[in-house]
């Protein structure tokens, strides 16, 4: 059968209107079902050519599944980082929590989590026991374990320690999209943000107390300007002594001659109260 082109078929249909029975046209002899035979005919292939169009497409495209095609949100997650423990808990995303370090104690109801060991020394059978779609590491998490644990097809992220109030802020926003929490994240950060702005305002004028931010015991570990606690403290209206260091590692006598009005010892887990003790001495 030889198939004419649109142009064709188009003088064909307007030529043969209201015309029954036989007619000529160009030599060829057609009649009315004929016409209609050609139109059916027309549509089936249109329909045909797109089918085949489109299924070459898709095979010809990366393999990507309808569910990967729309945004996808973790539903069970572990967190090998106190503080994004409690982030999860702060967005209202806590039902999405499935384990947590031992170090995670904040809110208290995290101790009714399953516990994965520590920030450095994680349970990785224990992991992969609980079947999470996410687990978010912390910077002193093991390389060697989290490589593990994508080689096993677990989705890891490691989101890295913010250094400044800005970093925290666009963190907590990209934790929120991870767990279809962006709206509560924006709200709490418009809010926190407010709240900077009435502190500025009560503390304008007043007396700059100088302060010394102690991170560790054994070495001494304190903070310097490339860290969000030196936000932290000058927010709050303090002057950092160690603000210029380059090495934040410090010595006992260093903090006696410089004499802080202020010594701020951060704690974590059951070791917190013993490192209050040298802070108590440097102060005598």
């Amino acid at each position: 059968m030889f198939w004419t082109g649109e142009k064709e078929y188009m003088q064909i249909l307007n030529g043969f209107k209201g015309v029954k029975g036989l007619n000529e046209l160009n030599g060829f002899m057609v009649n009315q079902p004929l016409i209609n035979f050609l139109g059916n005919l027309k549509k089936s292939l249109t329909k045909i050519f797109f089918t085949v169009l489109i299924t070459g497409l898709l095979l010809l495209s990366p393999k990507v599944s309808f569910a990967q095609a729309k945004q996808t949100y973790a539903q069970r997650i572990i967190s090998f980082y106190p503080a994004l423990t409690e982030e999860i808990y702060l967005l209202g995303a806590e039902d999405k929590l499935i384990g947590c370090t031992v170090y995670c104690q904040r809110p208290p109801e995290t101790k009714k989590k399953e516990k994965i060991g520590t920030v450095m020394d994680i349970n990785l059978e224990k992991v992969f026991s609980l079947q999470p779609d996410l687990v978010l590491t912390a910077p002193l998490t093991d390389p060697k374990a989290q490589k593990k644990l994508k080689n096993l097809g677990i989705n890891v992220i490691a989101l890295p320690i913010p250094k400044n109030f800005n970093d925290i802020c666009s963190q907590f926003l990209k934790l929120s999209s991870l767990v279809k929490k962006e709206n509560n994240a924006e709200k709490i950060i418009n809010t926190i943000k407010s709240k900077i702005q009435s502190l500025h305002h009560q503390i304008d004028g007043l007396p700059k107390p100088r302060v010394f931010f102690q991170l560790g015991v054994n070495p001494l570990i304190t903070v310097n300007k490339d860290g969000f606690l030196n936000d932290f403290i000058e927010l709050a209206g303090g002057i950092n002594i160690t603000r210029e260091i380059k090495n934040t590692l410090y010595s006992r006598e260093k903090v006696l001659t410089d004499n802080p009005d202020v010594i701020i010892i951060a704690t974590m887990g059951i070791i917190g109260e013993e490192k209050k003790k040298p802070g108590k001495h440097l102060k005598q």
